[in-house]
């Protein structure tokens, strides 16, 4: 009798993930380039509500769940978007609706931010993430678990 790693707290996890949204239309996938995920359980990098789906897992499992908004991307925050003067863009980054571009902040983070609108002289910029405010659907598959 084999003794299977489950994945618990603090757990190395290797994983194949299909993320899509409620129309079934794909968001992301680790399987398009063969490049599985690589993440610790527990370190910040996913919100509770993921690991939780995945503590008790092994390898070779394979499971879908689905997560409300709150519990995967949150929603979306007013506060996070922005008015741009238009001339801080050029013919190399054009503000375009539904471009994404990568703005560098203090201290040399970048953060992505879509161009939802552009009037006159003023560009809209949404910083929050791509899918808040969606239901999404995460189909994983468990390879390694350390």
């Amino acid at each position: 009798m084999t003794n299977k790693q489950v994945i618990t707290d603090k757990s190395e996890v290797v994983l194949h993930f299909d993320l899509k949204l409620q129309d079934g239309s794909a968001a992301d996938s680790t399987r398009v380039h063969n490049k599985p995920a690589k993440l610790v359980i527990g370190d910040g990098n996913l919100t509770p509500s993921f690991e939780a789906c995945l503590l008790g897992l092994s390898v070779g499992d394979k499971k879908s769940f689905t997560l409300a908004p709150e519990d995967a991307f949150g929603m979306p925050n007013p506060d996070n978007i922005h008015h741009v003067d238009r001339a801080k863009f050029d013919a190399d980054t054009p503000a375009e609706p539904g471009m994404i571009i990568t703005f560098s902040q203090p201290g040399g983070i970048e953060i992505p931010g879509i161009i939802r609108e552009v009037i006159g002289d003023s560009v809209t910029v949404d910083f929050n993430h791509p899918l808040a405010g969606q239901t999404v659907i995460f189909d994983v598959e468990i390879l390694e678990v350390k």
